[in-house]
């Protein structure tokens, strides 16, 4: 499909009748990955082919720590990027902060309303017009598995967390890793968050990480969550501390490791090592949460700019994120599902398949729930509070689990 006359209007006319009309946009993100440079890659070719050029801003790390570092520095010196790789929460705080720019006028001509669900358009707004364009949809609570390790290891892909603990002993016992982990601050919290969604159920999980209900955050539930969050770690290898999260997922894809608890990113991954899922590769709800999702939409905010060339480049990228051509390619590479309804999913494998069904249903049973790992569910300060509870604990073999969810309360508190 090529994009509609409206975007041509809007962005390329000059392209393709007078290219020194055309703009370029820097774009900031932490797309560093096989799988995830291959996403990139096709989003780049799409905007050259209308006529503009791409100065890429990648910053590597994959929770985007980095990245947001770097992209504070340039705003307040009063050089931001046309676009910048930021969600949930923080794109309220930007907005507030008046550095975005409205893409009303894009959205309309392209019926963003008509083809996202709401509950991904609203992150996209601030007081009411859109200034962010959703990517994709990623499921965070997965978990993948390698089969041929289960079965040298004579265990069973576990669905609950009792499962688990069996598995990843008779995985120890054959000699391989049980869990691959990166030991960074936002994959501590991945896996957190998995065992709390299963240990505190879809309710009282909205009830901790977007409420911040202290009953809640450091109750009799939250200290089981710890308990096994701490068992956890008994599985994991002695070099996880520093460890990326891709080379944590390569370690299950070479058979080093047999499990990985990560969002479905990890696909990217597998796809660009030529991995088949089912065969190569299972993917399954992260232990107990079969019929939850724990959400992850990754965006671009539109920063205000006052060259007119820049401004057209930047409606077209805008327009480009949502078109179904990029969508498609985008999601097959990414790992992630389309952010579109009306998407045809024949190209898209099981794993796809499984998350949009999942990701439908579960809207309407109330188990669609936002990630606290990545920046969904709450401010970054309350989040960055979490983490340093979560992370502390977890490297700390002696810590005491009713200890650390009263520390989680009064953090979370404090950050408030």
């Amino acid at each position: 499909m090529k994009l509609k006359q409206t975007l041509l209007t809007l962005s390329v006319m000059a392209a393709t009748v007078a290219p020194a009309f055309a703009g370029e946009v820097e774009v900031l993100h932490w797309w560093t990955s096989g799988g995830e440079a291959k996403s990139v890659a096709a989003l780049k070719g799409m905007l050259e082919e209308q006529g503009h050029s791409w100065k890429d801003f990648a910053v590597a790390g994959g929770g985007g720590e980095s990245a947001m570092t770097v992209l504070k520095t340039r705003a307040v010196s009063g050089n931001p990027p046309s676009a910048a790789q930021i969600k949930g929460h923080d794109i309220q705080e930007w907005g507030g902060l008046g550095f975005l720019t409205t893409l009303d006028d894009v959205a309309a001509e392209e019926k963003w309303d008509d083809n996202v669900p709401s509950m991904v358009t609203d992150i996209m707004k601030f007081n009411g017009e859109y200034v962010a364009v959703p990517v994709n949809v990623h499921r965070v609570n997965w978990l993948w598995a390698n089969p041929a390790v289960f079965e040298k290891s004579g265990a069973q892909v576990p669905t609950t967390l009792d499962e688990f603990f069996v598995a990843a002993e008779k995985i120890k016992a054959a000699g391989f890793i049980p869990l691959a982990h990166g030991g960074q601050a936002w994959q501590d919290a991945t896996v957190f968050e998995a065992i709390a969604l299963d240990v505190l159920g879809s309710e009282d999980y909205v009830k901790a990480f977007v409420d911040l209900d202290m009953d809640v955050l450091g109750g009799e539930k939250m200290v089981e969550v710890f308990a096994k969050f701490q068992k956890v770690h008994d599985y994991i290898d002695s070099n996880s501390p520093g460890r990326d999260w891709n080379v944590a997922t390569s370690m299950v894809i070479n058979g080093e490791a047999a499990m990985q608890i990560m969002g479905d990113w990890a696909k990217g991954e597998f796809t660009a090592a030529g991995k088949m899922p089912g065969k190569d590769y299972v993917c399954v709800p992260a232990p107990g949460t079969a019929g939850q999702f724990t959400h992850n939409v990754d965006s671009f905010a539109f920063f205000e700019l006052d060259d007119k060339e820049s401004q057209m480049a930047q409606k077209a990228l805008a327009a480009t994120i949502l078109d179904k051509d990029f969508q498609e390619v985008f999601n097959l590479n990414k790992g992630s599902i389309p952010v579109r309804l009306d998407m045809d999913m024949s190209k898209f494998d099981q794993c796809a398949l499984d998350s949009m069904a999942t990701f439908k249903e579960s809207a309407t049973t109330g188990d669609l729930v936002p990630s606290m790992a990545h920046g969904m569910s709450t401010t970054s300060y309350a989040q960055g509070a979490i983490y340093d509870v979560v992370t502390n604990f977890f490297n700390d073999s002696s810590a005491d689990p009713k200890e650390a969810a009263s520390k989680l309360a009064k953090a979370v508190k404090a950050a408030m």
